[in-house]
């Protein structure tokens, strides 16, 4: 955000159940958050703008472009789970209560096996502490319901309906989403372009950031342009 601010304006949106959001729901679905980014978009006076999210963010960013084709100028999704089959395993257990249930009455040691396994989801050594203020700032409820649903959830019928212009960025290491989703993403829409990044896994905004900022905003610049 602070790159690409430089020259635009930029907003970041905490998706209920996470970060500053609240936190006092019945329902944490994905198309929770497809309607939550079109309230926000209408609150602030946004009519149409580029949507960029990652892993479910991209999810969300896509199903927008569906849903509201009217909001959307340009989408760009990153590492997102076109099917949620894709999802990893852990991922995918971590959607049932009973599991879930235990993760979080052993938070301690669910964010203590974190730190361990982070060098292997992420390279930059800063990630680690990101990834517990993240977890610090989650309910059982909004992690268990949302990624519940985010499983749940398969794009693919619906991709014909995508007419903005779409930048799919796929880690060819991920191990929170399987890296060949970009070939249902290309498939569903063909006009996508697709980036890939071989040495990056889930999170390639950390692992290659100035490849990944720079084909961001190119794909961002020409747009803007030819508008």
């Amino acid at each position: 955000m602070v790159y690409l601010g430089q020259q635009y304006r930029t907003y970041a949106l905490d998706f209920w159940g996470f970060g500053e959001s609240g936190k006092k729901r019945e329902s944490y679905a994905v198309q929770d958050f497809v309607s939550l980014v079109d309230q926000f978009m209408g609150l602030l006076g946004i009519e149409r703008a580029p949507l960029v999210g990652h892993s479910m963010g991209g999810t969300v960013g896509l199903s927008v472009a569906i849903q509201y084709p009217q909001r959307v100028s340009k989408v760009v999704v990153v590492g997102l789970p076109v099917a949620g089959s894709s999802l990893a395993l852990p991922l995918k257990l971590a959607g049932r209560r009973r599991i879930a249930s235990i993760l979080f009455r052993q938070m301690w040691a669910f964010r203590l096996g974190m730190r361990i396994y982070s060098p292997f989801i992420c390279k930059d050594p800063r990630f680690p502490e990101m990834m517990d203020r993240d977890l610090s700032r989650t309910t059982l409820e909004s992690f268990l319901l949302s990624i519940a649903s985010l499983h749940r959830t398969d794009l693919r019928p619906m991709l014909p309906k995508v007419k903005a212009p779409v930048l799919g960025m796929f880690g060819g290491r991920d191990n929170i989403v399987h890296p060949m989703q970009w070939q249902p993403l290309k498939e569903g829409v063909p006009q996508a372009g697709i980036e890939r990044f071989p040495k990056a896994g889930h999170f390639i905004m950390l692992d290659e950031p100035g490849a990944f900022m720079h084909k961001l905003k190119d794909f961002l610049d020409k747009e803007t342009l030819t508008a």
